[in-house]
């Protein structure tokens, strides 16, 4: 467990720095920006995510040059962050797509992990004016009020965040579960409305980017919610190949419901 006063150090760090993101990003909304395609299945990136970016690695790094880096829109250097203890693991925008067409539901997701593991984290909807955050072993808040995720165990009538698709027959035994079926575009947000309670649990069966999961998977975690890949293991951040075998995440029986049921 590292020393909570210099993780605390960090998160008030990684608050200034989404807030910062706000700022920059905010006035490109519904401000047509300008938008390219990444190519190879990688979905668009604006102006907006690349101005972020540039910002959120200046100050940062420069506060904690000691510290190794993973963003979405950096390229990676994967042997020179594996050799740092913490390493800050950053989406400039999570929900892009959101972005771009105007709707509010797009987030700042920083986080930062040590040995495989996130000690600190923000998801930060500068729209909503929601700031979900955590320390390892310190709980998760939004705004600064307490979280605890849902306690629901049923899988039938439960609450879920998933793509369409992921509720077809094929992906289950014995048939989708009786769900009821919601959707966000961020990944970052849909783990932070189930550690508010707000929804039973998420899922996504895609290989998933660790900067897309890495902050709100402390959160969740931190108000009392399971998260694992599709094999029930735990998330190891900091790979030298950054992605997760899918995700589920929940009150830990439903999630353990969720997994036994999949095919």
């Amino acid at each position: 467990m590292p020393e909570i006063d210099t993780v605390t150090d960090d998160l008030e760090l990684l608050i200034e720095a989404a807030r910062n993101a706000g700022e920059i990003a905010s006035p490109y909304w519904q401000a047509d920006p300008q938008v390219w395609d990444k190519g190879g299945g990688q979905g668009p990136v604006t102006e907006a995510d690349l101005a972020v970016d540039r910002m959120l690695h200046e100050y940062l790094l420069s506060e904690r040059p000691d510290y190794g880096w993973l963003s979405e829109e950096t390229v990676d250097t994967t042997s020179e962050r594996l050799g740092r203890k913490r390493v800050f693991i950053v989406d400039p925008i999570d929900g892009t797509r959101s972005f771009i067409h105007g709707d509010r539901n797009w987030a700042h997701s920083l986080a930062i992990a040590e040995e495989g593991e996130v000690i600190a984290a923000v998801v930060y909807l500068p729209l909503r004016d929601r700031l979900f955050h955590a320390v390892k072993g310190e709980g998760a808040y939004l705004n600064d009020a307490p979280m605890m995720a849902g306690t629901r165990c049923d899988l039938d009538g439960a609450t879920v965040l998933a793509p369409r698709q992921h509720l077809e027959d094929e992906h289950w035994r014995g048939g989708t579960p009786k769900f009821i079926h919601k959707y966000r575009p961020s990944l970052a947000y849909r783990l932070t409305l189930v550690a508010q309670g707000r929804y039973d649990a998420m899922f996504t069966f895609r290989k998933t980017w660790e900067w897309d999961v890495a902050a709100g998977t402390l959160i969740l975690s931190e108000a009392g919610g399971q998260v694992t890949d599709l094999l029930g293991q735990r998330p190891v951040f900091n790979q030298p190949v950054p992605q997760l075998d899918g995700m589920v995440a929940g009150c830990p029986q439903l999630a353990q419901a969720i997994l036994a049921r999949l095919k």
